[in-house]
């Protein structure tokens, strides 16, 4: 694969790699940060076993995502099978307005609009594949795709009982009961602090997506999955989005597809809070 990224660098105008730098974080991927003999760096993701298609939908959305947010994110330079070449961001440590900035920017992307949920093509969250038909009813589209997907999946893994396959299967049936009806709009789709990324100015950018036009109340409620964002983040979307100042009284119900993922993912005790909501919701 080194050959392969030297050539294509080489083909289009880089220099040669003089330092390779491994960058931490992440589960699937091995990341690096690329010192080129011209003064640039490139930043490169790479999995020898990518799972079909994987780093061609992530370009897919990183592209998308640029196109419709204020927020900073990477150029893709070049995608193959078993890599990405993507601008390098740097690493910084966040300014006073990080926060801030993230919330008004997370907003100003949900405000992109479309006549339908889904993507331009399916891609992955994590290494799970996320299925992105379009879709004209969002509760259809989070129903079938989001929850039923994976709760299928857990089932004949028996990660699930019946009973809490059961109670997924009343909840994804009767959504509506507690969700509002939304458009759907442009989000990150997997948008946790990891998915976060500071860069070498000390403001925030996004990586990592699994875009997809959906639910902004589903985005908001994964940012608190795992220990939430910062106060002024959340103040700041409020401010520049209007959103519903109930929405966290929802958060859990959209949190179930992620917690399906990770129980896929890593097993665990992902299984016992998927019970536990479900257990709140359906009789």
């Amino acid at each position: 694969m080194a050959e392969q990224v030297q050539r294509w660098l080489t083909d289009n105008g880089f220099g040669q790699v003089t330092r390779k730098e491994r960058v931490a974080g992440g589960s699937i991927n091995i990341s690096s940060r690329l010192y080129l003999s011209d003064g640039r760096r490139v930043f490169l993701k790479q999995h020898d076993s990518a799972p079909a298609q994987m780093f061609i939908a992530e370009a897919a959305g990183l592209s998308a995502l640029r196109q419709a947010t204020s927020l900073r994110v990477p150029t893709v330079l070049h995608v193959a099978e078993s890599f990405l070449l993507l601008e390098d961001l740097g690493s910084g440590q966040p300014d006073k307005h990080y926060w801030q900035e993230l919330g008004s920017g997370l907003a100003d992307l949900h405000g992109n609009q479309q006549p339908q949920f889904g993507f331009s093509t399916d891609n992955y969250c994590g290494s799970t594949p996320q299925i992105n038909p379009p879709t004209d009813d969002g509760f259809e589209f989070f129903a079938n795709f989001r929850i039923r997907k994976l709760a299928v999946i857990a089932r004949e893994r028996k990660l699930l009982n019946s009973a809490a396959f059961n109670a997924l299967e009343y909840i994804a049936e009767n959504l509506s009961r507690w969700i509002p009806t939304q458009p759907a709009v442009l989000i990150h789709g997997d948008l946790w602090s990891g998915n976060i990324h500071c860069d070498e100015h000390g403001g925030p950018a996004l990586i990592d997506p699994a875009a997809y036009w959906g639910w902004a109340e589903a985005e908001l409620a994964m940012t608190r999955l795992f220990g939430g964002f910062g106060e002024s983040f959340y103040a700041s979307y409020a401010e520049h989005s209007g959103m519903a100042s109930d929405w966290p009284q929802r958060a859990e119900l959209y949190n179930l597809y992620h917690l399906l993922n990770h129980l896929l993912l890593f097993g665990g005790s992902y299984g016992a809070q998927i019970e536990a909501i479900s257990r709140r919701f359906a009789p």
